[in-house]
């Protein structure tokens, strides 16, 4: 394995919003600065309507990071196209993939999240379009709509009373396994929100979504789908270091430059325990970055 002679300033690991805008930043900063990404663009990519980011009406994650990775090329900020075995740390640290080794003094980690999402034929024709999993980001394009909320939890339960509260009046929830308290039950019936119980199929429709199919044959009819099976974090490369996690045990903590508990490591986007949003995410890649260049500044002292 090649280690590299050169010692980054800082590396970047995650090529997503808050992995952009770190770059971005560093990089006008003129600093020595690695971005490494594996490619895809995780969950940013998969969004098909942004409307909820300053300055644009409406654009697609997909066209947010390609212009964001030109951006942060054309500050002389290093791309490398790789996944991240492990960081661990002797002088500097030390971030390891598949052929090398790059020395950093900071890193910022902005890897992601991966939706856990039910097992349906025809899940990708509708993915991003009537098929959803974020609240805060699609929420609004249920609005009016036949509603189904797929889950297994109690929160689930709870998003069924907010989804009608906020965007529509016209809600089913279909519930896999998980069996609510009968006062939530009668709850539902109160709000007039239909409980399903059964497991998903198939998703039905031609150009739009009609109806999802359950595995005994009954059919939920639908033209949206708000999905609330959680997600896991892109975050196996982290072993090696140790961390503060939150009382699950589960996300990491942060202070207010979103630097972790491994001094001179900073995580941004939904890695913490921030809400996952594409422009709160860019937030906290700008903020760890200011931070950053303060304290390579002060080492200069």
């Amino acid at each position: 394995m090649k280690k590299s002679s050169n010692v980054y300033d800082a590396v970047i690991v995650g090529a997503g919003p808050g992995g952009l805008q770190a770059g971005i930043y560093l990089g006008r900063y003129n600093f020595n600065v690695l971005l490494i990404d594996r490619g895809g663009g995780g969950r940013t990519r998969h969004a098909r309507h942004v409307e909820n980011y300053l300055g644009h009406r409406q654009t697609s994650g997909g066209e947010l990071l390609d212009i964001g990775l030109e951006q942060v090329k054309s500050f002389n900020v290093k791309v490398e196209k790789a996944a991240v075995k492990n960081i661990t740390m002797d002088e500097h640290f030390e971030v390891h993939t598949e052929d090398a080794v790059f020395p950093a003094r900071f890193v910022v980690v902005a890897t992601g999240v991966r939706d856990n999402l039910p097992q349906v034929e025809n899940l990708g024709k509708f993915f991003g379009t009537s098929f959803f999993t974020c609240v805060d980001c699609d929420g609004h394009r249920t609005t009016g709509k036949k509603l189904l909320i797929i889950g297994n939890s109690f929160p689930t339960v709870r998003l069924a009373f907010g989804m009608k509260e906020m965007y529509t009046g016209d809600v089913t929830l279909l519930l896999m396994i998980y069996d609510p308290p009968d006062d939530y039950k009668g709850a539902l019936a109160e709000e007039g929100i239909t409980l399903v119980k059964g497991r998903p199929k198939r998703l039905i429709g031609e150009e739009e979504l009609e109806a999802l199919e359950l595995e005994d044959g009954r059919k939920v009819p639908c033209e949206c789908v708000m999905s609330n099976l959680g997600f896991k974090l892109n975050d196996d490369f982290l072993g090696e270091l140790s961390f503060k996690k939150d009382a699950r045990g589960f996300k990491y903590e942060v202070n207010t430059h979103f630097e972790s508990s491994a001094d001179g490591l900073y995580i941004v986007g939904p890695l913490n325990t921030g809400n996952d949003q594409i422009v709160i995410a860019a937030g906290e890649g700008a903020t760890a970055a200011i931070d950053i260049k303060k304290r390579l500044l002060e080492a200069l002292l």
